[in-house]
């Protein structure tokens, strides 16, 4: 494809395609259930332009930038607004597994099974494929939906006891979400070179030194009394001086192994997304012209917060406006994120410029 034409959009619904929009806000994400797209396009008037074609609601679509899918999904609106000088009219929808964010879920239960097959269970009745990438083979004793809750909230009561995330690929799949499974990223996130702008809140008000889960599990011939009554898995943050106590008691029946991860996971996704941060960034491809993608690890190096690490992109925003093309990224160290942290590396431990290398989670790897 020419050169010029690789970052051309393109919205394709009932064979036809549609491109020169003036304005893009395509976002994806790993915690993100659905991806969504805005396109607009605008001319003067009386005079200026043709009445555009009608997209019908509901249509299923395709975008792509260039040669690439970004989206797979629906139109959900058509937007128009005019005034004395100009026409403005717009496409929004989100992708397919936007159905599962709306929608109610089926009546089911399922006992002893895994995360994977009971997600896939949920997605069945609107026709969705289901994408495992996590490593979690945990069992789930038992799950049932509730009535007049959603698809994803069930998933989500489901996910909030085994730590794991769901999302989307450009595909329209459902996704558990593997910890970095797009790879590294070509480029780095750099002050002082392709970094346009910054927003950072370091808030630490949602960290504890301390966090305890519980709840209880279905009991049998080999697990019965205070076992399955009392069920608790704690761990602490020394990166915390003062005293501050959280305990959390997820929906549903939950294992010892499970309550331990989940207490885990509470300290090093509150820590990271304390140290969450958006980028802004010029174009929506890397130097090696491959787009910027959600659950990719890239190195940050940021004098003006602190900032030499890994971390991990969390969202991608693709936009078009007056102020050109852009993408704006949310990144956070991978505990912002992760179903289950790991060790640290050893010759990695944020030495060299990272002012916040003590935050840096105890148990975590950055390989």
């Amino acid at each position: 494809m020419a050169g010029e034409d690789v970052n051309h959009v393109t919205l394709a619904v009932d064979g036809m395609e549609y491109g020169g929009w003036k304005s893009v806000e395509i976002s994806a994400g790993i915690e993100r259930q659905a991806r969504d797209f805005t396109l607009g396009i605008s001319w003067r008037w009386p005079g200026g332009g043709e009445s555009p074609t009608r997209i019908r609601h509901g249509s299923r679509c395709e975008i792509r930038i260039g040669g690439d899918l970004v989206l797979t999904g629906y139109v959900y609106a058509t937007p128009v607004t005019y005034d004395a000088r100009q026409v403005t009219v717009g496409v929004a929808g989100r992708s397919l597994p936007s159905d599962l964010v709306d929608c109610s879920a089926a009546r089911g239960q399922w006992r002893g099974q895994s995360v994977a097959s009971i997600v896939t269970a949920l997605a069945k009745p609107y026709g969705l494929s289901v994408v495992d990438q996590s490593s979690d083979k945990l069992i789930v004793a038992d799950h049932q939906t509730e009535p007049g809750e959603t698809v994803f909230a069930s998933i989500d009561r489901l996910l909030d006891m085994s730590a794991l995330l769901s999302t989307d690929d450009e595909m329209g799949r459902v996704v558990i979400a593997g910890l970095g499974a797009a790879g590294q990223a070509a480029d780095a996130l750099e002050l002082g070179g392709n970094v346009l702008s910054c927003s950072a809140q370091l808030d630490f008000s949602g960290v504890f030194s301390e966090y305890e889960c519980l709840g209880q599990q279905a009991g049998d011939d080999e697990v019965f009394g205070a076992d399955v009554a009392e069920v608790q898995g704690s761990v602490s943050d020394s990166r915390v001086a003062r005293y501050r106590n959280l305990t959390v008691q997820p929906q549903g029946q939950i294992t010892p192994a499970m309550a331990a991860k989940r207490a885990t996971w509470e300290r090093e996704s509150r820590m990271g997304k304390a140290l969450s941060v958006d980028y802004e960034v010029q174009g929506w491809r890397q130097s090696n012209g491959r787009l910027w993608q959600p659950n990719a690890f890239v190195r940050v190096r940021d004098s003006m917060i602190g900032f030499d690490r890994d971390m991990l992109i969390g969202s991608v925003t693709y936009l078009l406006d007056e102020r050109g093309m852009r993408t704006r990224l949310t990144v956070a160290p991978p505990g912002a994120y992760s179903p289950e942290p790991k060790p640290p590396k050893k010759n990695d431990s944020g030495k060299g410029g990272d002012s916040f290398a003590y935050l840096l989670p105890a148990d975590w790897d950055k390989s």
